[in-house]
């Protein structure tokens, strides 16, 4: 359904420590940099990526936007979580856990990365 997914970082330093650090717990590669100074997390199902917003302005978090991680596993989640507390993210909503709705049982954490971006790792329970 997507093609990529940008968010904005006003320091690709710490950004980039941070994501390299959780996407290495979940099994991707560290981010390649572009010559626009822009970091890349490319797999064949898609593209996650940072930049400094091109307007000059500062990066800031969506209000009521998360982006979502697929994790194998809860215990994935959890050592995802502690790293990327580890790596300048900040906790938010309850502890990584159990949560159902509509969508099923799920297991899920929720971190703000350094730009202030709210994102999560889901596992699906069977």
């Amino acid at each position: 359904m997507f093609s990529h997914i940008m968010l904005g970082a006003d320091d690709m330093e710490k950004s980039r420590k941070f994501y390299d650090a959780i996407m290495e717990v979940l099994g991707h590669k560290p981010g390649v940099m572009d010559d626009k100074g822009r970091c890349f997390y490319m797999e064949k199902t898609g593209i996650f990526s940072l930049s400094v917003p091109i307007n000059g302005e500062p990066a800031s978090g969506g209000n009521g936007s998360t982006i979502g991680f697929v994790a194998e596993n809860p215990e994935t989640i959890d050592k995802w979580h502690e790293v990327g507390l580890a790596n300048g993210g900040t906790t938010l909503e309850d502890p990584p856990g159990v949560r159902e709705g509509a969508g099923g049982k799920l297991y899920l954490a929720y971190l703000r990365d350094p730009g202030g971006n709210k994102i999560c790792a889901l596992h699906r329970l069977a």
